[in-house]
């Protein structure tokens, strides 16, 4: 007997749930490790249950929620080794775009990225707004690439990385990638490809120690395995 197929409204439920879970997941309003259940999350976007689960099994299939034992589902907290998964993939998709971008960026791209990191001087001690300046020179960044294969992936990248705190305002970190990304919009005016994604790689490089070394500090070093 043949399955009669999901109503369109249904599944347009579904898709808007899906969306404002992400964003509230990038947004911190459903931070890491919270416990999630269907009747809640209903609650909270006012739809049914049904798109909550559609919603759910996508952002499940993504690593963004997991199902954890005696707890359930709840939204994921990387661990150690994932973190750095996720910025070796950060190192090297990123280093794809800032080169792709600087042999494809309109000048308009690359004028709005210059404005966006001007001002992020202004913001070094307002972690949001420096955050959100961030991410919005980042998408910049994937965009000007122009290859809609790679922006896919990014974006699937930076929905994970969202699920990990920023840490612009601590330790210097914020004049630190100040600097790196002056030295990729360099590379990007010259139109140097090899100058551009060895910045970009630099810049997710050192990101990547200043996460660990916050890990470290606040959660520890994972135990190693004996004899291993």
């Amino acid at each position: 007997m043949l399955r009669s197929p999901t109503p369109p409204a249904t599944r347009d439920l579904g898709q808007e749930a899906y969306a404002r879970m992400r964003d509230q997941i990038r947004d911190g309003s459903l931070a890491p490790g919270i416990r999630l259940t269907e009747t809640d999350l209903a609650a909270r976007l006012g739809v049914s249950r049904t798109p909550i689960r559609q919603a759910i099994a996508r952002l499940e299939a993504e690593g963004l929620v997991t199902h954890e034992p005696r707890r359930g589902l709840t939204v994921t907290r990387p661990d150690h080794q994932q973190v750095v998964e996720l910025y070796v993939m950060r190192e090297v998709l990123e280093g794809a775009a800032a080169r792709l971008a600087a042999q494809h960026a309109s000048e308009t791209e690359i004028a709005a990225m210059t404005e966006l990191v001007a001002k992020e001087p202004q913001y070094f001690t307002d972690a949001r707004a420096l955050a959100e300046t961030n991410q919005r020179l980042h998408g910049l960044l994937y965009l000007a690439a122009h290859n809609r294969y790679l922006l896919r992936s990014l974006e699937q990248l930076s929905a994970t990385m969202a699920l990990l705190p920023s840490l612009l305002t601590q330790g210097g970190r914020a004049e630190q990638a100040h600097d790196e990304h002056r030295t990729i919009l360099k590379a990007l005016r010259r139109r140097d490809g090899d100058a551009a994604e060895s910045a970009a790689r630099a810049h997710a490089v050192a990101a990547q120690r200043h996460r660990l070394a916050w890990m470290v500090r606040t959660i520890g070093v994972p135990m190693a395995t004996p004899g291993g």
